[in-house]
């Protein structure tokens, strides 16, 4: 599936602009080479490739990815509990970070985890590209503490925009989670709860309890 056409919007003028569509996020995640609102896919793929780094796409804007090591354990066991439970089933594919998706022209997303069905993929085969033009069924972004609240605000409305079905954020803070169906609808999920895949991946359900015991040794 391909996201519908967005609206061009205007390139931003002033730094208080460009942090503001950027979701208030510090000035330090967002790059100033190439210069605020002149940034392109192929920027964002240089920068993977030159220096390792993630950025996203935002309005000719590089905005940092924010990612600390526990994130990204966090995101690992998602990955590891999700694949096994879509590779049994064969429903698709998951993504790690560093999946770049153009959700829309000028706007590429890296979500920590993805899940995109066979049916979004056309031949049933994944596209040979840096930034395949995909939206994907799930999307699963655990916080990090530089994430503010409008940013991931701006990014669920980016994704239910795209058609992205389900979204998890994911709040290694309070080991709670929000389940969201859209920008504004969603279901709180507290540490002893779980996460399900309803419609998206009928059967799967992921405990909180669980999924946060894989960062400690059992013992």
């Amino acid at each position: 599936m391909t996201a519908p056409a967005l609206a061009p919007r205007k390139t931003p003028r002033t730094l208080s602009q460009v942090i503001a569509r950027a979701g208030g996020v510090p000035p330090e995640r967002i790059l100033n080479d190439p210069q605020p609102g002149t940034a392109t896919e192929a920027d964002v793929v240089e920068l993977h490739d030159r220096e390792s780094r993630l950025a996203e796409l935002v309005d000719g804007v590089l905005v940092e990815k924010t990612a600390g090591a526990f994130e990204s354990l966090i995101a690992s066991a998602v990955i590891q509990i999700l694949g096994a439970f879509v590779h049994e089933q064969d429903t698709g594919v998951v993504l790690a970070p560093d999946g770049m998706m153009r959700l829309a022209p000028g706007l590429v997303r890296i979500p920590d985890v993805a899940f995109i069905s066979w049916e979004r993929l056309a031949c049933g085969e994944f596209p040979r590209v840096p930034i395949p033009n995909l939206v994907p069924d799930l999307v699963v972004e655990v916080l990090s503490p530089g994430n503010t609240q409008t940013e991931m605000g701006g990014k669920l409305a980016d994704y239910s925009h795209a058609g992205v079905r389900l979204v998890w954020l994911i709040y290694p803070d309070t080991r709670s989670a929000r389940a969201c169906t859209s920008a504004t609808a969603f279901q709180q999920i507290p540490p002893d709860g779980g996460l399900s895949g309803g419609d998206v991946l009928p059967g799967f359900s992921l405990s909180l309890r669980d999924l946060f015991a894989r960062t400690a040794r059992a013992r």
